[in-house]
């Protein structure tokens, strides 16, 4: 099972993963708006396809908010391409391979038993500090309204 996840006030852990085509992504970087992190096991399966369909579908409403949105799994970053070729994602995916895992742990959202993150889905703020956070059990979708609710909280900070 994770190890502690992260929780709301903790700054969240700096990371750079590689995105569908190889172009490296700094969390730190994208500091001064909003960032959602999204862990998911696996590309190509039933509930990440729904989850991360709804979340293209509904992207509008994270840029409303001004918020960018990373999608991270331990898949390789050539199987991620292709998905999200296949759905037509237009937000990254980042590619938590090699280290296996690393920043998945790191956030506390690796399942060490079978090499995969878990459904954690994190709001961070413009100074870097996780300000939502809530993480699924195995089988369990996230709710798109958490997302928006989430979002409109931290607007009204």
């Amino acid at each position: 099972m994770p190890t502690l996840t992260l929780a709301v006030g903790q700054q969240a852990p700096d990371f750079e993963l590689p995105d569908t085509h190889g172009t490296p992504v700094r969390l730190s970087a994208l500091r001064g708006g909003p960032v959602v992190v999204v862990f998911f096991p696996f590309v190509f399966s039933g509930i990440c396809t729904t989850e991360l369909c709804e979340l293209r579908d509904n992207i509008a409403d994270f840029a409303a908010h001004g918020a960018r949105l990373l999608a991270i799994s331990t898949d390789a970053m050539f199987a991620q391409r292709a998905w999200a070729e296949s759905e037509g994602f237009g937000f990254d995916l980042l590619s938590d391979f090699w280290p296996h895992g690393e920043v998945a742990r790191s956030w506390g959202v690796l399942d060490e038993s079978n090499g995969h993150a878990l459904r954690g889905s994190f709001l961070v703020d413009a100074d870097g500090v996780v300000r939502w956070a809530v993480v699924n059990p195995r089988g369990v979708a996230r709710d798109l309204d958490a997302y928006r609710e989430a979002l409109t909280a931290l607007a009204d900070r």
